[in-house]
């Protein structure tokens, strides 16, 4: 029996046992309203709210508090001796690596099919919104991280609910906590192993044969398949080991780079077709209000947008401040002001320099999906950038694989936490996580498992409904954590003496 029968029979089983589970869990967690033509996933609603919330319960801290938090990454505010295992810098690259990824190239451009070039103005204002809750859930998982004896650090939501909710409530919230933290952890397992994991190794295989002949070519066999399952495998197990300290290395570099490669094909593009600038943002700010999408209406177009800002930056799902909480600080809010330049990065940046792409270049294959035609998202960007540069096809499969890559790595570390927090942090139990994940990054070149990558994706969101009850529940705290530190920049800035600044001097008159 052949490799590639073997896969297909694998597929065909999952998806004959999963498919009646994903398929309920996926209707329920995506439940969708009929509103203006189109139709509302209330999970949206519930992440978006969320936003317009924290955004006026902090007084629109991601606006106010911006170039603050460009100063705390830049160093400016650092503490000697703070606890933690990386920088602020390392921190931001490593969760950023865990949003940024086919979502912002595919995902984008599908948005502006179906929404039409507004969707664009929508989901700068999701991505906008989702720094506020962002910073929130990121505070509280400094706040209540767990630094262990070692040195290592573990945190997020299956850290800060059971924490935080028996701090505020007692013995009632303790015993809450603890079942939400539970479900928190499996969450992310879960999406971790087919979401973070199985599925970026699956496309970016697929970006790869698309580019070097198709399933007839170099890589297009089963062997080829293996081959690039085993070396991805390789290259995260052997980050993986080296633990968050590895992977922010690996990410710092990574993230920079790949958000450089694609930056600048945008760029070219649009400084190539610049004439067309003025109009193309002139159509996206009509296209807001007055839209012309296979969805149609005012509201078809905020509704895609929203999604398409909502599934790409996580803010709300709990996911970030697990790689937050590493950080190197004493103030949770610091690294809280530094992770609301996440989605700022990834939905107002990135996401809309695919749009705008997009939109300007205006390809044959946009038109024909905005006519309703089934059409890859990757097809339409790819496309957009072939009108400058026939070749970028290559280099949107080095992106696509940069983006894969960090999104496996960070989700690798994701994992591992929930993992740990559900059988412990034994060496053996560790190890048998990271033999586990690297497995599944194999599968991942052979296996589509859809299916299971859906249910994946419907327990993610079900993490944020968890999670942002939470986060409601815990914003006083994050309110006296931001109070605090803005005294403590206040301070330091004044050139007054803080404890910081006296346990430096302690330490140098010892030495």
């Amino acid at each position: 029996m052949s490799l590639d029968s073997i896969t297909t029979s694998v597929d065909k089983a999952v998806s004959g046992f999963f498919e009646p589970i994903a398929t309920w869990l996926v209707e329920v967690i995506f439940y969708a309203v009929p509103v203006g033509g189109t139709d509302l996933p209330l999970i949206v609603a519930w992440l978006v709210v969320a936003g317009l919330v924290f955004t006026g319960w902090f007084g629109f801290v991601q606006l106010r508090k911006f170039k603050l938090a460009v100063d705390v990454v830049r160093g400016k505010y650092d503490e000697k001796g703070a606890a933690g295992e990386v920088n602020h810098f390392q921190a931001l690259t490593a969760a950023v690596s865990g949003t940024v990824g086919l979502g912002n190239i595919a995902g984008v451009a599908v948005a502006v099919s179906i929404g039409g070039p507004g969707a664009t103005f929508w989901m700068i204002l999701c991505g906008l919104l989702g720094m506020a809750t962002k910073f929130v859930e990121v505070t509280l998982g400094v706040k209540y991280r767990e630094v262990h004896a070692d040195g290592t650090v573990s945190g997020g939501p299956m850290h800060y609910l059971p924490k935080g909710l028996a701090e505020r409530f007692g013995k009632n919230g303790k015993t809450l906590g603890k079942i939400l933290a539970v479900l928190a952890s499996f969450f992310v397992l879960f999406f971790g192993l087919f979401g973070g994991n199985l599925f970026q190794v699956n496309q970016s295989y697929a970006q790869l044969v698309s580019v070097t002949g198709g399933e007839d070519g170099l890589t297009g066999s089963s062997a080829g398949a293996l081959f690039f399952g085993i070396l991805i495998a390789s290259l995260v197990g052997i980050v993986l080991l080296g633990g968050i300290r590895s992977i922010a290395n690996v990410t710092s570099k990574l993230v920079p780079a790949m958000a450089g490669i694609y930056i600048a094909a945008c760029l070219v593009v649009i400084l190539v077709h610049v004439t067309s600038v003025p109009a193309a943002i002139v159509t996206i700010i009509e296209g807001a209000f007055n839209p012309q999408g296979v969805a149609g209406g005012v509201l078809g177009a905020l509704i895609i947008g929203f999604k398409r800002a909502a599934f790409s930056n996580e803010a709300g799902l709990g996911s970030a401040p697990i790689a937050h909480s590493a950080v190197k600080t004493k103030h949770p809010a610091s690294e809280g002001l530094v992770a609301l330049l996440e989605p700022f990065i990834d939905t107002v940046v990135i996401c809309t320099m695919t749009a705008l792409t997009i939109v300007i270049a205006n390809p044959a294959s946009w038109g024909e999906a905005r006519k309703g035609e089934s059409i890859g998202g990757v097809t339409i960007t790819s496309d957009a950038f072939a009108t400058v540069m026939p070749w970028f096809p290559y280099i949107l499969t080095v992106a696509v694989l940069l983006f894969a890559i960090s999104t496996v790595l960070t989700w690798g570390y994701y994992g591992l936490k929930a993992w740990t927090h559900l059988f412990g942090r034994s060496r053996t139990s560790e190890l048998v996580y990271k033999v586990v994940y690297t497995l599944f990054a194999i599968a991942g070149s052979l296996l589509t498992l859809q299916t299971l990558i859906d249910m994946a994706d419907a327990v993610l969101f079900m993490l944020a409904v968890i999670n942002i009850i939470g986060l409601y529940l815990l914003a006083p705290v994050v309110k006296r954590e931001l109070n605090s530190f803005l005294e403590f920049v206040r301070t330091r800035n004044a050139g007054e003496i803080t404890e910081d600044d006296k346990d430096q001097e302690s330490v140098k008159t010892t030495v």
